[in-house]
């Protein structure tokens, strides 16, 4: 697969790491199950500032892998809410990776949308807290 150049945004990320050996495939790329975890947590971070406390991830709405992931790559992790309802909270997640420090390139690897609803204590649907 041709790596397809792309640019970090110009933002700070929610998450960075660097997949180590124990993450990979038999094929030698980073497992997607490893990604959607790490995608989960990085969505997990703007829904709980939204919700002001606890959230559960309801579904995932949409997940592409653009390009594999390698051991060594350093990982970063955009997320943003997008929309919001009642309870719930709609994250939109976009990954790069870097890598090849000799010659660096950063590539789009995964972009991903999640649903969280806040909960309370109990683990139950609370309503969201009003914006300021």
């Amino acid at each position: 697969m041709h790596d397809t150049i792309a640019q970090l945004p110009d933002k700070q990320p929610i998450l960075r790491v660097m997949p180590m050996p124990a993450d990979v495939n038999p094929q030698g790329d980073v497992f997607g199950g490893w990604i959607m975890a790490q995608v989960d947590v990085a969505g997990a971070i703007p829904a709980m500032h939204r919700a002001r406390g606890r959230v559960a991830t309801v579904a995932v709405n949409s997940f592409l892998f653009k390009q594999p992931v390698s051991v060594g790559d350093v990982v970063s992790f955009f997320a943003e809410v997008v929309d919001t309802g009642r309870t719930s909270i709609k994250v939109r997640v976009e990954v790069y990776a870097e890598r090849h420090p000799a010659q660096p390139i950063t590539v789009k690897v995964t972009e991903a949308e999640l649903t969280y609803v806040a909960i309370n204590q109990h683990g139950d649907k609370q309503q969201l807290p009003k914006l300021a």
